[in-house]
């Protein structure tokens, strides 16, 4: 009678399982490049806000006794803000600065040249694109004198509107928030041409062609989509011009001041002024980081409302 030999099992023929041990040492091990980016930020990141954050909780002034010695006051500032009826007419200031220049004109006028530059001529679209990437890289200071220059009394603007019959408007005085929109999506918008024109050449043509066959029209291959297609780019541009508004100060600065009175003063300027003008160095802390908040609020709601779909 043979013999039979007996051989434990190796397992390579069943499926193995991963250890959870192992896992999680290769989610560590593919985490670890990271690392330094993630220190990077939290000291040039995180570290200011909160040290701003602690800053606003105390009455620190630009000089004097207050400069040298701040107390810490709590959430007295903040309470203070809540009864300041300049503060809340920033913030609507501000919303309308960023909803009308960056959400609308920015993002509307560079889908709007994205498009129209993919299907225009090559040179024609080279000379607009350099016009428009122009103001974008312009300095910031530079841009701003600049459109003082366009939008004053004596301007530009007066100038070209005179040819028409038209008398000279003091923009600067009676309509200031309008004219810092226009400067700011005038400056603004070269970046928002650029992200839709890379975002539109990864669309595939196949598929519009496909949906040309069938009878739609040029909106709704538009509308039904090419837009749902670069959604994720909308997404980010919109987070990323909004956030951008948010900080402007340098354009609004020059070329108004805040003003007059507070008519065109937005959350940053009213910041600055308070403190180092007023020398309430804590009061104008709180102000700017109330500010942070505000572009906080922004994030959630644009990554909420335009959430990309998960491949």
């Amino acid at each position: 009678m043979a013999t039979e030999t007996l051989v434990a099992p190796t397992g390579r023929g069943r499926e193995q399982r991963p250890r959870p041990g192992s896992r999680r040492l290769r989610a560590l091990t593919r985490s670890t490049p990271l690392l330094p980016a993630v220190v990077l930020l939290a000291v040039f990141l995180l570290g200011p806000i909160l040290w701003a954050l602690y800053g606003s909780m105390t009455n620190t002034g630009l000089t004097g006794y207050r400069a040298a010695k701040p107390e810490f006051v709590g959430l007295d500032n903040y309470t203070t803000l809540l009864s300041d009826g300049d503060f809340w007419k920033s913030a609507w200031l501000t919303v309308v600065f960023v909803l009308a220049s960056a959400v609308v004109g920015q993002n509307v006028l560079g889908m709007a040249l994205a498009v129209l530059l993919r299907i225009a001529p090559k040179k024609l679209a080279s000379v607009v694109s350099t016009l428009v990437v122009v103001a974008w890289v312009m300095p910031e200071i530079v841009a701003a004198f600049a459109l003082y220059a366009f939008f004053s009394t004596d301007g530009t603007l007066n100038a070209f509107l005179g040819w028409f019959g038209l008398g000279k408007t003091t923009w600067l005085i009676t309509f200031p928030l309008l004219a810092v929109i226009l400067a700011n999506i005038w400056r603004g918008t070269a970046f928002s041409m650029m992200v839709y024109r890379a975002a539109l050449s990864e669309v595939p043509a196949e598929v519009d062609e496909a949906a040309q066959i069938d009878g739609a029209s040029g909106w709704q291959r538009f509308a039904r989509i090419t837009l749902p297609m670069i959604r994720r780019s909308i997404s980010t541009n919109l987070m990323l011009t909004t956030l951008q508004t948010l900080a402007v100060f340098t354009l609004i600065w020059v070329m108004t001041g805040g003003g007059p009175g507070t008519k065109s003063s937005t959350l940053p300027v009213l910041a600055y002024q308070e403190a180092f003008k007023f020398s309430q160095v804590g009061y104008g802390t709180a102000i700017a980081t109330v500010t942070i908040l505000v572009g906080a609020v922004f994030s959630v709601i644009y990554i909420k409302v335009l959430k990309p779909e998960v491949d």
